[in-house]
């Protein structure tokens, strides 16, 4: 069984999620984990996006850290016109990365 938490969300909030869970015939509660877990889910994709654009993490790591193929990163940086950044160097750490990864 997962952790009980308690939030406060405004009336608009609120209101929202009161329609989108009678849209969709689920339990509220329901509708705030799925909700939840894709914000979560974006929130990393941002982050790896964000570090990969500013040179911290390569391609490679970038997939990782979101949670995704490879071919899915690089697919959505260019739909975000993210410039791929990949050389000699970071062909070397994904390999390395490759090689380590279970």
């Amino acid at each position: 069984m997962g952790q009980l938490i308690s939030v406060r969300l405004s009336e608009d909030v609120h209101a929202e999620l009161e329609r989108l869970s009678k849209a969709e015939d689920k339990d509220k509660s329901v509708m705030i984990r799925e909700l939840l877990a894709r914000g979560i889910k974006e929130k990393r994709l941002d982050k790896a996006i964000e570090l990969y654009r500013h040179g911290k993490i390569t391609l490679w790591k970038a997939a990782r850290t979101a949670d995704i193929s490879l071919w899915k990163i690089i697919e959505v940086l260019k739909e975000r016109h993210v410039e791929l950044q990949y050389g000699p160097e970071e062909l070397r750490d994904d390999l390395k990365a490759l090689e380590e990864s279970p």
